[in-house]
């Protein structure tokens, strides 16, 4: 999420009751979490296992649980609970909004553009011009939708992230993490019914331009999905997923958290895919492999029947 305007790591560290270290004339432009950070961020670290790795990110302050070295144009806010700094932030800056009617009185939405009865558009929402949004739909606050853009009935857009900051300590171990991203669709995309497409928790989830997904898919948070994409219905994808153009995911295919598919890759019906992919390759199984290699492995899995058949009657002529 990126701030209004630049805030000052001054007024941060008041604000959150933290000691100031190193570059502590800078202003922080946004935060986010690490998997999306970008020079300007602010990002939060609370476990000494992940110290170095938001100290060497492209996250310039960080909140922080304890005094570590740090590069010096970076900064250093040190506080005891730093996700609970993070939730402070995200609630100043993305304040919650009660929704008073179904269509917001915030949300831009094209003059050509048709919203059929029962949908529920939420604050600061923008829809570009000929889209047809169908009954039922829910579309949460921050989102943007383009032009051209279909989006069939009963599909949630904007969802909260599934993203917990877990402590085995507490009597509840999983506190959610505030989602302060948003969903974004390109123009000229295709919205089955049924769809639940997460916001990101501090970055935006994305659907790229001329992208179809057919009915019952689930998209989670900050995931960025490319150009002319194709998925079928009851696909899944996790978080932070990068999705190159051109990718066409057939029914019931799984794909794991933070990994990337390459361009024009395709993954045949109920694989899983557990890691990235490179491009312009076809790949099926569970987990998958290039197709024409798993093929193979499956026509001599048929044939282990009848090659055990032939070694036991082998035994049996030679006496063994």
């Amino acid at each position: 999420m990126k701030f209004p305007s630049p805030v000052s790591l001054s007024w941060l560290s008041e604000f959150l009751d933290a000691k100031l270290v190193g570059n502590t004339g800078a202003s922080a432009t946004g935060i986010n979490e690490i998997h999306k950070v970008e020079k300007g961020d602010l990002v939060f670290v609370d476990h000494p296992k992940y110290y170095q790795k938001c100290l060497q990110s492209d996250a310039s302050y960080i909140i922080i649980n304890q005094l570590v070295d740090c590069p010096p144009y970076k900064a250093l806010l040190i506080v005891d609970q730093p996700f609970e700094a993070y939730q402070k932030i995200v609630r100043h800056f993305r304040p919650f909004e009660g929704a008073v009617q179904s269509i917001s009185s915030s949300a831009e939405i094209g003059k050509t553009s048709y919203i059929y009865p029962g949908v529920f558009i939420g604050n600061h929402v923008k829809i570009g011009e000929r889209c047809m949004i169908h009954p039922n739909v829910t579309i949460m606050d921050h989102c943007v939708i383009g032009n051209d853009v279909v989006i069939q009935a009963g599909t949630v857009i904007g969802s909260d992230a599934f993203y917990y900051n877990t402590n085995k300590k507490s009597a509840s171990w999983y506190k959610r993490m505030l989602s302060c991203g948003r969903v974004i669709i390109e123009d000229d995309v295709e919205i089955g019914a049924g769809c639940t497409i997460d916001r990101g928790v501090s970055s935006d989830t994305v659907i790229g331009r001329g992208s179809r997904l057919d009915n019952m898919i689930h998209i989670g948070h900050d995931t960025v999905l490319g150009k002319n994409c194709l998925l079928a219905a009851q696909v899944g994808i996790a978080g932070v997923v990068n999705i190159g153009d051109g990718v066409i995911l057939w029914g019931q295919v799984g794909v794991s958290k933070t990994l990337s598919i390459g361009d024009n890759v395709i993954v045949y019906a109920q694989s899983g895919v557990p890691s990235s992919l490179e491009a312009n390759k076809i790949y099926f199984g569970s987990p998958v492999e290039e197709a024409s290699v798993k093929m193979r492995e499956l026509v001599w899995i048929k044939r282990i029947p009848e090659l055990w058949q032939k070694v036991k009657d082998r035994s049996e002529n030679s006496g063994l």
